[in-house]
């Protein structure tokens, strides 16, 4: 679909390390949400089927909530989980997080699929670039 959303990175560390930032609530508060924004709450019941529900605040002390259920789950390989705000509920998109060794690093390629329109692709795509730097900067760290 032309709204679907595909980013890639290439992260100085091994896909477990990664993985392990994926797969637990723990992992997820350390990184995600733009840069601005701080990990409220994270909720990650790590099975096909199971639920994960992340609370952010923006700095004027706006919240956000999004949530979904786990899809397919191989470790250190790929996850998928569906997505959707608490605002709109009836929104909800795919999101497949793929690993893949590379050199002395990890391939990440992140395709976030079934967004509504261009405008949702593109704020997406900025949240996902900003909260995926987030990461990169944790998993770096010995």
């Amino acid at each position: 679909m032309p709204d679907d959303l595909i980013v890639t990175r290439h992260i100085k560390a091994p896909p477990a390390r990664l993985w392990k930032a994926w797969s637990s609530a723990d992992g997820i508060a350390r990184w995600f949400g733009p840069r601005v924004s701080r990990v409220m709450h994270a909720e990650a019941d790590l099975h096909v089927g199971g639920r994960y529900r992340i609370v952010i605040e923006a700095p004027d002390g706006t919240v956000s909530e999004v949530g979904g259920a786990y899809r397919e789950i191989v470790p250190n390989e790929r996850l998928a989980f569906t997505w959707a705000w608490k605002t709109t509920p009836d929104r909800v998109s795919l999101v497949t997080v793929t690993l893949a060794a590379d050199g002395e690093g990890t391939l990440l390629t992140l395709r976030h699929e079934k967004l509504t329109d261009e405008d949702a692709r593109r704020r997406h795509e900025d949240g996902w670039c900003q909260s995926l730097g987030k990461l990169e900067t944790l998993v770096a760290q010995p």
